[in-house]
């Protein structure tokens, strides 16, 4: 059993810290405006995968996954809102991190959304559950630890992107190369997006 869980948090932690767009906001977020300021934005994004991995465990998403026009159609909608993340990023000036100046950044509900339109998201907690939770009995037990540590994990590698993108945010404060940052941002989130449809 000690090697399934390992396995679990091992799986849990790469599908969390693997970049991807959710890590890119977590970043930016964090350089504009602090770590603690993107805390919610990194905690409605745990929540929201957690919620992902529970209800495809349980097999309450199961017939809409069995759609693949449907999936198709929510990859869209989840690009166009990926896309529109990105352009606020790219177009919100340079990131300056001054905890006295209250910068406007996605918070929980951004989070939680970025999830649940994000394609990788879906690819990992339906992998997820597919390799860790056993079909053959009810697997509570298996869905249970699964969850708990997809939830831990989740918290740990957005939150590293979101510390990563403070300490950044602090190291480059005053720097010419500010006025770049946040487009470059812009740019990674919209190409990792396209780099997600193209699978």
């Amino acid at each position: 059993m000690l090697s399934v869980v390992i396995s679990m948090l091992a799986f849990s932690l790469v599908g969390s810290i693997a970049p991807g767009p959710v890590c890119v906001v977590a970043v930016s977020s964090a350089a504009q405006a602090g770590f603690f300021r993107a805390l919610g934005f990194v905690l409605g994004a745990t929540i929201g995968y957690t919620l992902m991995v529970i209800l495809v465990g349980l097999g309450l998403l199961g017939s809409l996954q069995r759609q693949p026009a449907i999936m198709q159609a929510l990859s869209w909608i989840g690009a166009a809102y990926l896309l529109y993340l990105a352009w606020r990023i790219g177009t919100s000036g340079a990131a300056v991190m001054d905890l006295n100046e209250q910068h406007k950044v996605p918070g929980f509900w951004a989070g939680a959304w970025a999830q649940w339109l994000n394609p990788k998201a879906w690819l990992f907690s339906v992998s997820g559950i597919g390799m860790f939770v056993s079909s053959a009995e009810p697997g509570a037990g298996d869905l249970a630890i699964f969850t708990l540590l997809s939830l831990l994990m989740c918290l740990l590698g957005v939150g590293s992107w979101a510390l990563a993108g403070h300490l950044l945010g602090r190291r480059l404060s005053g720097h010419p190369a500010l006025l770049w940052f946040n487009p470059l941002m812009g740019l990674l989130l919209a190409g990792s997006v396209g780099l997600i449809l193209m699978h």
